[in-house]
């Protein structure tokens, strides 16, 4: 998703585009042969280095042989509107639709480094007047902005529907015979490379994310899309069945840069420490017959944190975030609990929110089954239930009071 400034000079060009003046003089096109001349193309931006361009980016080219040139894009935001991050978290952020000339928008992804696909798009004149003029009309100042959803209206879909449905063609794709996708599994094949940013998805996705989807959901990620036009077909209305895509070609290549992430630990690495220091935290409870309270105290108020976020969720917007099995492990009813489980475990008893949680944690990690987890997350079980079992043994076996469960 791109930000880009709108210029009031393209939204001209694309009006001047839709004008069908008669001929003049000898030398100016008549208005058949000037739309014959425009061509109207797909393109699809490979990956960035920033948290928004990971999945790529879609925009529509406007190119006239006769001297126009835009681009159409969706994907113009803002980190300067008001609580951006908060609106984006709980789906109330708002994208616009803007234009700009080809030479600008194909140099700053050539100064990024990033790969740009053109497919032009084998269209009839008539659709392609029909398309400059949704596009003229999408462009008025009442109509550019819309409510942004990263999986279900985005900057690819909104081009895509651009296209689409101003084409009297019918448009259709090959069955496709492979394994159904989830959201989840289409985003983790491009955001391996970030691994913090991969735990940072999986944290917020709940359940549905973990669904099938369909050719039509699938399409949200600008590759996708680029591979289904490249394989769809034309029906005119004669019957007669053409490819949609006329010719295909890159305006760019990648350029090899480093895709690693700047941290050098991963959340795996850093769980995986978190685990080792409560092994210590254990062994050192055991062989001195005594609770580092501290310690539980710091798990839980952080574990109830997580578990706000996630319970937050909840009111957001975003369909595949609301049913959220983590939540039972990243809980936020730890941060109401901590203070009456600290004072039991200091007088060496223990409180009933550590059973309950106990077996809340066994829920989330079964739970697995239908919700996939980061690693890290998985880890983090582990360390939550084991120091809560470590807790029980040690008080009831070796140093508790007999009013343990008070």
């Amino acid at each position: 998703m791109k930000q880009i400034k709108p210029t009031f000079k393209a939204y001209l060009v694309v009006f001047l585009l839709s004008l069908t003046c008669q001929a003049k003089a000898d030398n100016t096109p008549t208005a058949n042969e000037r739309w014959d001349s425009v061509e109207i193309s797909l393109l699809t931006c490979g990956p960035g280095q920033e948290i928004w361009s990971l999945y790529g980016h879609t925009a529509i080219r406007v190119h006239d042989k006769y001297g126009e040139d835009i681009v159409v894009n969706y994907g113009i935001f803002s980190f300067r509107q008001k609580f951006f991050i908060l609106r984006f978290v709980f789906g109330l952020t708002d994208y616009q639709m803007g234009i700009t000339t080809y030479p600008e928008f194909i140099a700053e992804y050539r100064q990024e480094g990033r790969w740009v696909k053109q497919q032009v798009l084998n269209l009839t004149r008539e659709d392609k007047f029909r398309i400059v003029e949704a596009i003229e009309k999408n462009y008025l100042p009442e109509n550019r902005e819309y409510r942004y959803n990263y999986f279900y209206d985005n900057c690819t879909t909104r081009a895509r529907d651009m296209l689409i449905r101003n084409t009297n063609e019918k448009i259709s794709y090959p069955e496709s015979q492979e394994v159904k996708k989830s959201f989840r599994d289409m985003i983790h094949a491009y955001n391996s490379d970030h691994p913090w940013a991969r735990l940072g998805n999986d944290l917020l996705l709940g359940l549905k994310a973990d669904f099938n989807t369909t050719k039509d959901e699938q399409q949200f990620l600008p590759e996708n899309l680029m591979s289904d036009f490249d394989n769809a077909t034309l029906t005119t209305t004669d019957g007669k069945k053409i490819k949609l895509v006329g010719n295909t070609k890159y305006l760019l290549h990648a350029e090899d840069r480093d895709s690693r992430s700047g941290f050098p630990l991963s959340p795996s690495d850093c769980s995986i420490i978190l685990l080792i220091i409560t092994i210590a935290v254990c062994v050192f409870e055991w062989s001195r017959k005594k609770i580092l309270w501290g310690y539980d105290a710091l798990l839980l108020i952080l574990d109830g944190i997580a578990g706000l976020i996630l319970f937050a969720m909840v009111f957001s917007q975003h369909p595949t975030v609301s049913l959220n099995l983590q939540i039972l492990l990243l809980c936020p009813l730890s941060l109401v609990f901590v203070t009456p489980v600290v004072k039991k475990l200091r007088r060496r008893q223990l409180h009933w929110y550590l059973t309950l949680f106990k077996y809340l944690i066994a829920i989330a990690v079964i739970g697995y089954a239908f919700q996939k987890y980061d690693e890290a997350v998985l880890i983090l079980a582990l360390i939550l239930l084991g120091r809560i079992v470590s807790n029980e043994i040690l008080i009831t076996k070796h140093i508790g009071n007999t009013d343990k469960n008070e």
